[in-house]
Parts: C-alpha cells; sequence; structure tokens
C-alpha cells in the first residue's frame, strides 16, 4: 500500500494539527480534572466537518474517505482522546450505520444534522449482561400497532448524556437468538427514554457515558434501521468500522505520550547528562518510536481496505487489537521516562495512561479481537 498521505490528507491532517493545538491540548486536563464536555470544541468540530467525515455531502457529511477519518482522529485523541471518542462514536458508530442501512427519509431526518455536527448520536448495543457476547440482549421490542414497545437498558453509552438520537438494538424475537435481534433510531427525547447520572471513570473523563432505561417507550416501525430481525448484522458491520477509529485514538494517545517523553528526557538530567543519552531510556524511546509506526500502518491498512468496500473485519480487528495493546504499553513507558513525575497529575503523560487503557475495552476487547483474527485466520486456512 501507498503509506503517503495525497495533498488532500496532508490537509485534513494539518487542520485537525493546528485545531488540537489550539483548542485541545490547553484544555484537555482541565476538561478531565473537571468531568468537563467539551461542548464548544465539539461544536467547532462540526463547522470543520469532522463529525461526519466519510458521510457525502449531500447529506451533510465532509465527503472524504476512512481515511481521513484515521487521520483525523488521530490527531484530534493526540490533543484530548476525550474529545476523540465522542468524534469517533458519532462518525462510526452513528452516522455509518445510517448511510449504510438507512431509507433516504431516515439519512434526511438522522443522518443529516448529525453528520454536519449539529447534533450528536450515540450507539445501544451494551447491557449489563451482554457486553462481549452482543447476542445475548435482553432488552425487548413488541409490536403494537404502527410500532414498538420497547422496554430494558443499556449501559456505558458513550454520548449517552448528551446524544440527540440513538442507533438502538433490541430483540423482536428472543427465541431467534442474533437473528432476533433489529436496530432502531430513536430520538433521546422520545417517552420512555431515560438516561441515569454520567458515568465516574478512570479516563476520557471529559467524554460523558452514562446508563439508559427504556420504560414503555414507543418506537415508529419507519424507524426501524436495516429491517426486522437484521440488527445484529447492523451492529457487527459497524463495529468492523468502529474498530478504525477506536485505532486511530489509541495512536493519538500513544503518540501524545510518546512525544512528551521525548521532550522531557532532552531536559531532564541524571548523572550529569540528559537522560535521553542513556541507553535504558534510549531502548524505551526506540521500542515507542516502532511501536507507533507499526500501529499506524495497520490502521491506514484497515481504514483503505473500507474505503474500497471490501470486508476488512480481520484487519481492523488486528489494527484494533495491537494499537491499544501498543498504547498502553507506550503509555507506561513514557511514564517511566518521566520517573516519580510521571505520577503526578501537574504532567498531561498521567492522564494519557489512564486514557489508553480503554481503548482495549471498548468496541470490543483485546480478547474479542482475538477471536475475530483467529476466525479469520483460520477461514483462510
Amino acid at each position: 500500500m501507498d503509506v503517503h498521505l495525497s495533498p488532500e490528507l496532508q490537509q485534513v491532517r494539518e487542520l485537525c494539527r493546528d485545531f488540537a493545538a489550539r483548542e485541545l491540548t490547553p484544555n484537555a486536563r482541565r476538561w478531565d480534572e473537571e468531568h468537563t464536555f467539551p461542548v464548544e470544541a465539539v461544536r467547532q468540530l462540526g463547522e470543520l466537518g469532522l463529525m461526519g467525515v466519510a458521510v457525502p455531502s449531500e447529506w451533510g457529511g465532509a465527503g472524504m474517505d476512512n481515511l481521513a477519518y484515521a487521520v483525523a482522529m488521530e490527531e484530534l485523541s493526540r490533543g484530548c482522546a476525550s474529545t476523540g471518542v465522542t468524534v469517533s462514536v458519532n462518525n462510526s458508530l452513528y452516522c455509518d450505520p445510517v448511510l449504510k442501512y438507512g431509507n433516504d427519509a431516515q439519512k434526511e431526518r438522522f443522518l443529516r444534522p448529525f453528520a454536519s455536527g449539529a447534533q450528536l448520536g450515540c450507539f445501544g448495543l451494551t447491557e449489563p449482561q451482554a457486553g462481549s457476547d452482543a447476542a445475548a440482549q435482553r432488552t425487548t421490542a413488541v409490536r403494537k400497532g404502527d410500532g414498538y414497545v420497547i422496554n430494558g437498558s443499556k449501559n456505558w453509552i458513550t454520548n449517552g448524556p448528551v446524544a440527540d438520537a440513538m442507533v438502538l438494538f433490541a430483540m423482536t424475537d428472543i427465541a431467534q437468538g442474533n437473528k432476533g435481534i433489529t436496530a432502531f433510531l430513536v430520538p433521546t427525547d422520545t417517552p420512555g427514554f431515560v438516561r441515569m447520572k454520567p458515568d465516574r471513570k478512570l479516563g476520557i473523563c471529559a467524554s460523558p457515558s452514562c446508563s439508559i432505561y427504556f420504560e414503555e417507550m414507543f418506537v415508529p416501525a419507519q424507524q426501524v434501521l436495516g429491517g426486522e430481525g437484521n440488527g445484529f448484522k447492523v451492529a457487527m458491520s459497524t463495529l468492523d468500522g468502529g474498530r478504525i477509529g477506536i485505532a486511530a485514538q489509541a495512536l493519538g494517545i500513544a503518540r501524545a505520550a510518546y512525544e512528551t517523553a521525548v521532550a522531557y528526557a532532552k531536559e531532564r538530567r541524571s548523572f550529569d547528562k540528559p537522560i535521553a543519552e542513556h541507553q535504558a531510556i534510549q531502548f524505551m524511546l526506540a521500542d515507542m518510536a516502532t511501536e507507533l509506526d507499526a500501529a499506524r500502518l495497520l490502521v491506514w491498512r484497515a481504514a483503505e481496505l473500507k474505503n474500497k468496500g471490501v470486508r476488512h473485519s480481520t484487519e481492523s480487528a488486528m489494527a484494533k487489537l495491537f494499537a491499544s495493546e501498543m498504547s498502553h504499553r507506550v503509555t507506561h513507558k513514557a511514564l517511566q521516562v518521566h520517573g516519580g513525575y510521571g505520577y503526578s497529575k501537574e504532567y498531561d503523560v498521567e492522564r494519557h495512561y489512564r486514557d489508553s487503557r480503554i481503548t482495549e475495552l471498548y468496541e470490543g476487547t483485546s480478547e474479542i479481537q482475538r477471536i475475530v483474527v483467529a476466525a479469520g485466520v483460520l477461514k483462510g486456512a
């Protein structure tokens, strides 16, 4: 594959890099400490076309591709991982399935304002007893008249406290297992849509998430996405693309930690010389740089495959698996380079360390990624 960015993609990278330097990096520590959702930054990202990067312009998006999205995610997450995942969920988990499976009427109402950044979406799949086992859904949707009555709950819903609509998954026929899951488009002001208080988390503290309950919530049949019984297919294909975004987020977090470690190693002195001149530190920096480049190549490969419209489940899982675990290793080493100062909240490296951990969990744990990769390997064999 061509590892060089086109002039257009270089412009995307510079646009996002400049925005991160001006708006995200200077505020990320405060947002994290105060658990503050960056409303104004997200609004500006919408104006820049970054809330619907790969959505065609006729539906309110920027009309770019998935590689542009991966590049943007790395740069934004380097500035603020919380803002990065807000952008990722709206792009990958909300806009992408509506674009792929929605009809024109649904796209007009549930895609256009979200791709333009005027509104914000979320993705309702995870339940208290249905995390990695997405087929174990217990939220039910019972047909009634010209719609469905939905009861149940979802948890860890990123953007949940601030979203305007959700791609929601519920069982329309429990006896059918995963073939009985249906996807719905649900405005969050629908009666019976009940949001709980925001979660308190280890990292990405400026990215709000919450549990959501559905109490006799009526949803018209015209808000079914992709047809009744096709929800599992909608969810799995959506997660294939979403993993590219999270891999790029992990890459951005790791890069921020690595660059901080390099700068610190040049300034900090021990035994009468900068610690960057000690071989132990050099070996850590060398490993970090190598893993960053390897992860980026995996992310770009998966994005290019999605651009081509070919199946990319294995490649997306590889990218997410390696990039997320790489991010954990790199942020760990970056903190070690900082010594005791790395453990202090006066330095950003401790935040990068905390933020990196979630990338091994959401949108499919590392264990699930290994299952997906192994299935692809054995099928290919």
